[in-house]
């Protein structure tokens, strides 16, 4: 017996963001059927699936470290890894937030009453923004000259006292409204991406486990806002249901060992079932089923 195959487990090491898009990462991997808990204080999370060891880092650092090997893969936005110019591999786009499933953007924002109305207008100016790199070879390529200063935080509150602009993160604009900024223009629209070390890229093992782990991820997040829907209903009425159901959505269909009797099951989006269950009952089908679903692996 060959024991020296099985001498040491094989582990991917993972690196999860922690902050701002720590829980929907966690719950997009539980849809996935990767269960992650991880305490307040905690950096290293318990994850059932023994073959991966995961630690919490912050978005910034996350292409750093797995360019350096330090992880196999990670989860980051695209900003940061533009920001930070990490050499890595992209496995895939996730796109998922901290407040929903769009991409944020980083948009140049100024006071309501600022007489900087576009990028040339920063000639001159004074710009504070965690996105420094970024925004420098933004202002290079239109040819700006510009003072670009890293922000600590609170960067809404600097614009118009502190600087005369900024660049900043945001999904929906809100909280720059709330502050009397308005946007002058979007700078990048970033996604999440899955990213991979390239050398773990280049390793049977790791390549494979990190190629399923993104379909399960792009799987659990295709679901997201869909549903499935059974239902029963004599044959006869099958072009009536196929005229309500949403187009491009062909359902499967099965017979049933009552005679004339069919049943159909069908992925829709959750949005549209509050409308269409009730004209699918008038039009004959019986025992309608709702169930959620984890994942949609197309």
């Amino acid at each position: 017996m060959d024991t020296n195959s099985n001498s040491k487990k094989k582990v991917l090491k993972l690196g999860m963001p922690k902050g701002s898009l720590q829980e929907s990462t966690i719950e997009i991997f539980r849809k996935a059927g990767i269960r992650i808990s991880a305490g307040d204080r905690s950096y290293f999370p318990y994850c059932d699936d023994d073959e991966l060891e995961i630690m919490l880092v912050r978005s910034q650092e996350m292409g750093k470290y797995v360019q350096d090997g330090l992880f196999d893969a990670g989860l980051t936005g695209q900003d940061w890894i533009l920001e930070t110019g990490a050499q890595v591999k992209e496995v895939c786009e996730l796109i998922y937030g901290k407040s929903g499933f769009r991409p944020v953007r980083w948009v140049l924002a100024v006071p309501n009453d600022s007489s900087i109305h576009s990028v040339k207008d920063l000639e001159g100016k004074t710009i504070a923004t965690e996105l420094v790199n970024f925004v420098n070879r933004y202002l290079a390529e239109r040819k700006v000259k510009a003072t670009v200063e890293f922000s600590w935080g609170a960067t809404e509150a600097k614009a118009g006292m502190l600087v005369d602009a900024i660049v900043e993160l945001t999904e929906t604009g809100r909280s720059l409204k709330a502050n009397k900024l308005r946007i002058v223009e979007d700078l990048l629209a970033s996604t999440t991406r899955f990213i991979a070390n390239p050398k773990a890229w280049e390793d049977p093992w790791k390549r494979n486990k990190i190629e399923n782990i993104s379909i399960l991820l792009k799987g659990a997040l295709a679901a997201e806002g869909m549903v499935g829907l059974k239902m029963n209903l004599p044959e006869e009425h099958l072009p009536k249901i196929m005229d309500i159901l949403p187009s491009l959505k062909r359902p499967t269909v099965s017979k049933l060992t009552l005679a004339g009797w069919i049943a159909i099951e069908v992925v829709v989006e959750e949005t549209v079932v509050k409308r269409i269950l009730p004209e699918l009952k008038r039009a004959g089908a019986e025992g309608i089923i709702e169930y959620p679903l984890n994942k949609l692996i197309a």
